[in-house]
């Protein structure tokens, strides 16, 4: 995707699962395009049910799928992930979807194909299709559906034309690349010069820990260099679930100084430990359910380092270490083997200097990743000759009446949704939408445990949600300057939010300083007290506009709120004595009263069974309050303009 960008492509990312943990890789950043994750299950299923009345729901397929492959691969849900990316889709644009991985987001792509027309194709590595994805003749429907299949090596591109001869004619092997300059980002040193001679030897393996990446049988050869009386270290890095058993099995073989388990790392402290390498070993083997390892780029990375690859016999790991010339190559399963090859390369530093030069001059030919994206380009662009155009996907009018542009001024700022504590804000929010106001309503939290009503129901998918906290708290550390600034800022206040609320907050505001960017919003309106301390974060930040809904019983200590209220342009507090400290245009939250009222209202309903006359919300305080949006958005946008024309 990187390579891409910098060749000119824009995209659009989608996720259809968060990340399983929190690491980022530094080189993330650099990523312009922004990622977009399926909002969770719940509303997904309120979009669906949307979907099903407006005659949207690709049911045919849907059924088709369940009877054909049963509901194991979750043909309803496969659709639902589906009807939220064909629209964001329709929405950016996009004529062409491409996929990593034959699995569940190749499954996903076909039903976006069959509700937005959009068409797409995949990238197959291994152990997708030969295992994860579980069914032979998904796959094949896969392959036909898609435009085109691109395999990482010769061996997967065989293997998948075996497996799908009608399809074989559109699958092409299209090599991971590697970007060299990493390696000069890196921090300075010439990591693609011979390392030091020293004493112990290191020896480096990086994967999952996991069956098929053969941990163990390097853990067995390590053993059986001790016996040969030679001197190193080993050392692995990652995670998984093997870690308990490949510590025991360290312990028990007496190599806890000489072997450890350093667990995951980040890109940049993995290439450090490469280049202080003097021997790269992944032992990958076939597991007992037929996975293995086909293509690892964690080899490709090691020879672009200049460091001497000893692996296997396997899949498409010849492709990359030509043995005797760039590497070593024994077989599978045979610790036995795996330490003569590493004994060989410890006891003759020439051979080691010159496989580590031979295997950086094959990245260099073969591998470099603007080498290896020219052939997926040249399909991209082959396909986009002979394709027709996607029809536009209809939308429900309520939906794109709510996200009716892409430059929307007014966000508001929903901490938490549901929220018994604001029991007015689906009522506003219908007001707003009654009244054809365009603006962004995002929720940083969605509370699946509470109660929904009708009104909830029918508002849900007009909402934006952030991502599960996995994906916050990547977006935290890996911008740990940031943090520390934002962390440094409060403590330099008198007034400050409680820690707890603060660091969940900024949280937030990390994560929408982007999407907020994107969606060229100018005024942020947060609408508990909660949401002010987020929304007051990326006014730091974008330099937007803040306006705040103060709730009857405020979270937030009132030397902070006093504090903060006078950083707003106004807003609407339901405190008399509160509203008569408030600077700026601040309004009596008369809101809320009615939705008081009118809660008391239902509550009598309900013990008497007798309808009573609706308390109906005055048109002059929402008139006023509209007014008072739709100046602060258009001062914002005026004082943007200025800082741009200046």
């Amino acid at each position: 995707m990187l390579a891409l960008e910098r060749l000119g492509f824009d995209l659009v990312i989608g996720s259809v699962y968060p990340p399983l943990t929190s690491l980022r890789h530094e080189y993330l950043a650099r990523l312009r395009a922004p990622v977009h994750y399926a909002p969770p299950q719940e509303i997904l299923k309120i979009r669906a049910r949307t979907a099903k009345r407006a005659g949207q729901w690709p049911g045919a397929l849907v059924a088709a799928h369940e009877e054909k492959y049963g509901p194991a691969f979750k043909a309803e849900q496969r659709a639902r992930n589906a009807l939220y990316f064909a629209e964001l889709f329709s929405r950016c644009g996009i004529e062409h979807v491409h996929v990593h991985f034959a699995n569940r987001a190749a499954h996903t792509a076909m039903f976006v194909r069959e509700i937005s027309g959009i068409p797409f194709s995949v990238t197959a590595h291994g152990q997708d299709f030969m295992k994860d994805l579980g069914n032979i003749d998904l796959l094949r429907e896969i392959c036909a559906g898609a435009e085109f299949v691109a395999a990482e090596t010769d061996y997967s591109c065989g293997m998948l034309r075996q497996l799908c001869p009608e399809a074989a004619s559109k699958i092409h092997r299209v090599y991971n690349g590697f970007d060299l300059a990493r390696l000069a980002r890196r921090g300075g040193q010439d990591c693609t010069s011979g390392a030091q001679e020293k004493n112990p030897l290191r020896i480096l393996s990086v994967g999952r820990l996991v069956a098929f990446k053969g941990f163990d049988c390097l853990i067995d050869a390590c053993a059986a260099l001790v016996r040969s009386g030679l001197d190193f270290t080993c050392e692995i890095i990652g995670d998984g679930p093997l870690r308990g058993e490949l510590q025991s099995r360290i312990e028990k073989k007496n190599l806890s100084g000489r072997v450890q388990l350093l667990g995951a790392l980040s890109e940049a402290a993995v290439l450090e430990k490469v280049a202080a390498a003097d021997i790269f070993a992944l032992a990958s083997v076939i597991d007992a359910q037929g996975a293995s390892d086909v293509f690892p780029t964690v080899i490709i990375e090691a020879m672009a380092a200049g460091r001497p690859v000893v692996s296997t016999r396997l899949a498409g790991i010849p492709e990359a270490v030509a043995d005797g010339e760039t590497g070593l190559l024994v077989p599978p399963g045979d610790p036995a083997a795996l330490a003569t090859a590493l004994e060989r390369l410890m006891r003759d530093a020439e051979l080691r200097r010159q496989l580590g030069r031979a295997g950086r001059a094959r990245v260099e030919q073969h591998f470099q990743i603007d080498q290896t994206v020219r052939p997926l380009i040249r399909l991209f662009e082959k396909t986009a000759r002979s394709s027709h155009k996607p029809q536009s996907l209809s939308k429900p009018q309520s939906l794109s009446k709510f996200k009716a542009d892409a430059s929307q001024g007014v966000a508001y700022l929903i901490d938490r949704w549901p929220d018994e504590e604001l029991p007015g804000l689906e009522r506003e929010l219908e007001e707003m939408l009654r009244r054809k106001i365009s603006l962004f309503a995002v929720v940083c939290e969605f509370d699946s445990s509470a109660r929904r009503t009708r009104e909830m129901e029918r508002l849900a998918p007009r909402l934006e949600f952030l991502p599960d906290p996995m994906v916050l708290e990547g977006e935290w550390r890996a911008n740990p300057a940031l943090a520390r600034r934002l962390e440094e800022e409060r403590a330099q206040n008198e007034a400050r939010p409680p820690a707890g609320i603060f660091l969940r907050q900024a949280r937030f505001a990390l994560a929408l300083r982007r999407l907020l960017s994107d969606r060229k919003v100018t005024h942020i309106h947060a609408t508990s007290s909660r949401a002010l301390v987020c929304a007051l974060i990326l006014q730091d930040l974008l330099g937007t506009g803040v306006s705040a809904t103060i709730e009857r019983r405020p979270q937030l200590p009132r030397n902070w709120l006093a504090f903060a209220l006078k950083k707003c342009r106004g807003g609407r507090v339901s405190n008399l004595k509160l509203l008569s400290a408030c600077p700026g245009s601040f309004l009596l939250d008369k809101a809320a009263l009615f939705s008081g009222l009118q809660k008391v209202v239902r509550s009598v309903e309900r013990k008497t069974g007798i309808d009573l006359p609706r308390m109906r919300s005055r048109a002059g305080f929402w008139n006023q309050w509209l007014r008072l949006l739709a100046r602060w958005s258009s001062d914002a946008e005026s004082a943007e303009a200025s800082r741009a024309n200046n």
